[in-house]
């Protein structure tokens, strides 16, 4: 019986790759939506974080970096789940901080605030996105 929960516990990289897809398709089409609800608003389409080339290729290594430092938690840490509560948010919190810089400084063309706004947007969508898609494929346990 342990040794199905165990296999269980360990998907195989077939699963782990899968998932990765599934997570990487549903966050660029739904960022898809926020880059086309931030156009409509009058976000400009010179602003390059919003468009499709650079949303997608930061979603993917946004997803894949996050996969990676959830695998070493989940490897490391005495309690994974309890240190990815704190460690997500917080994350999450510090990756909205270069797009605030941008917007502050105002430089990039095309933008607005409504533009960096839909950025931010994007980040909080990565993140429902993958985390309950690493949940399922690296699965935690709760304590050593």
């Amino acid at each position: 019986m342990s040794d199905v929960l165990s296999r269980h516990r360990r998907p195989g990289p077939l699963v782990i790759t899968g998932g990765l897809v599934v997570a990487m398709i549903g966050a660029i089409a739904l960022n898809g939506a926020v880059a086309a609800i931030a156009h409509a608003g009058g976000a400009s389409h010179d602003y390059v974080p919003l468009q499709v080339g650079t949303y997608s290729f930061f979603t993917i290594i946004g997803i894949l970096a996050g996969a990676v430092g959830w695998a070493i938690i989940r490897a490391r840490a005495a309690n994974p789940r309890a240190t990815l509560r704190i460690l997500v948010p917080a994350v999450l919190v510090v990756s909205l901080v270069p797009d605030v810089l941008v917007g502050v400084a105002g430089q990039m063309a095309g933008t607005s605030w409504g533009a960096v706004a839909a950025l931010m947007v994007m980040h909080v969508v990565v993140a429902a996105v993958a985390v309950p898609v690493y949940a399922r494929i690296l699965p935690l346990q709760s304590s050593r």
